[in-house]
């Protein structure tokens, strides 16, 4: 049994070996030495903090650990106080990256920002989880934001806010008065004019950062892989059944995660569709219910603040997955209710005879034989598909 009063230590090449072998590597140093460069698949947790977060970022007590700071110091009292909580198997780097760094092994260069970003974004650099590395994954980030309206234009506010570096926003339209009520990225003077040039003008005054890409046109089948190339997240704000099937069966066949969303009168759903991962749109709607079942805003009406709920939302999901933290709502359709103020959750499952996403149709798109379905079966009845214990696959 490990004698808690003596504290292991191995030399960096050793380190380096039970590293690439899987030990978990802790950094405890401060977040400025760590934004200054670290070693690769580091954990970062400063010794401050460490008591207090061991447990999430390890939970199993057996698991080989190696701390390292910058001499070796302090994370030999690292070293001394986990084998106090209980951790069996862990040892102090001597030397710390110091000596990592005389060795010449390898350091992850330290991601950079200017002044005026560290002061625009400091809130984001006080949190573990996004950090100057996160923040400097977000400016080089891209996300495609279809429609400029009830959803996209709080998402496009938000993201442009968190220093998302490319909005791309596809809008054919122009803004209307009855748009104010709920596009809070338009505004009165600008009626008549088109949603693209609109979103970008209000973008561009709130984030100098960010560069915008407008798309004065409708998405169509012709030229949808052209819209969505290059992104690295497409935000679903559609409004039509048709558009996003076309942008779903686009997405699967380029890799590309989509946050969806939609709205009706006091509610709203929500859901992120990772290619292969979880399902797909046309999963969960293999066909589209009929118009007298999802009439769009313009017939059945919506309050105002639910596009912008949900849009925060999916915000939030798209954030989630540039950065790779949390659990993105992959195979999990969030349903808010405005007037109870109510969410709740169902489960979503892939349809293995989903002719977009199916393992079948992946293949036959690796073989470059797979058929775009049509963009939904007109002439079959609508069914609630994906959904477990609602009729869908996996019932």
């Amino acid at each position: 049994m490990t004698d808690p009063t003596v504290v292991r230590e191995v030399d960096v090449h050793a380190a380096d070996q039970r590293r690439a072998a899987g030990a978990t590597l802790i950094d405890v140093r401060e977040q400025v030495e760590w934004d200054a460069g670290h070693i690769p698949d580091a954990v970062f947790i400063p010794l401050g903090q460490l008591g207090q977060e061991i447990g999430a970022a390890v939970p199993d007590k057996a698991t080989e650990i190696i701390l390292q700071c910058r001499s070796g110091a302090r994370s030999g009292r690292g070293t001394a106080l986990l084998q106090q909580l209980g951790y069996t198997n862990v040892v102090n780097m001597a030397g710390g990256i110091l000596a990592w760094e005389a060795n010449a092994l390898p350091i992850e260069a330290p991601a950079t920002l200017t002044p005026a970003q560290q002061a625009r974004y400091s809130r984001h650099l006080l949190i573990p989880e996004v950090g100057t590395k996160g923040q400097a994954k977000l400016l080089d980030s891209k996300v495609l934001i279809v429609g400029a309206g009830g959803l996209g234009s709080p998402s496009a506010l938000y993201l442009a806010a968190a220093g998302v570096g490319t909005l791309g926003i596809v809008d054919f339209d122009v803004v209307e008065a009855s748009n104010l009520q709920r596009q809070v990225i338009h505004s009165t003077e600008r009626l008549g004019h088109k949603k693209v040039d609109s979103a970008r003008q209000t973008i561009e005054a709130l984030n100098p950062d960010v560069k915008v890409v407008p798309y004065d046109e409708m998405l169509l089948a012709d030229n949808v892989e052209r819209l969505i190339a290059g992104y690295d997240v497409i935000l679903d704000g559609t409004d039509t059944f048709e558009t996003r099937y076309l942008l779903n069966d686009a997405a699967v066949a380029a890799g590309i995660p989509v946050v969806h969303a939609s709205v009706f009168r006091f509610e709203g759903q929500l859901t992120t569709f990772m290619p292969y991962v979880g399902p797909c749109y046309r999963c969960l709607y293999p066909t589209p219910p009929p118009p007298e079942l999802a009439p769009g805003c313009s017939v059945a009406g919506v309050l105002g603040v639910v596009p912008g709920i949900m849009g925060l939302l999916q915000a939030n999901e798209v954030l989630k997955v540039l950065l790779g933290i949390g659990e993105p709502l992959v195979g999990r359709l969030l349903l808010f209710d405005a007037l109870d103020g109510a969410f709740s959750e169902v489960r979503l499952q892939r349809d293995p005879a989903c002719p977009t996403c199916s393992d079948a149709a992946r293949a036959a798109r690796e073989r470059g034989d797979w058929v775009a379905p049509a963009a939904f079966g007109l002439d079959q009845p609508f069914v609630l598909g994906g959904v477990a214990g609602f009729g869908g696959p996996g019932r």
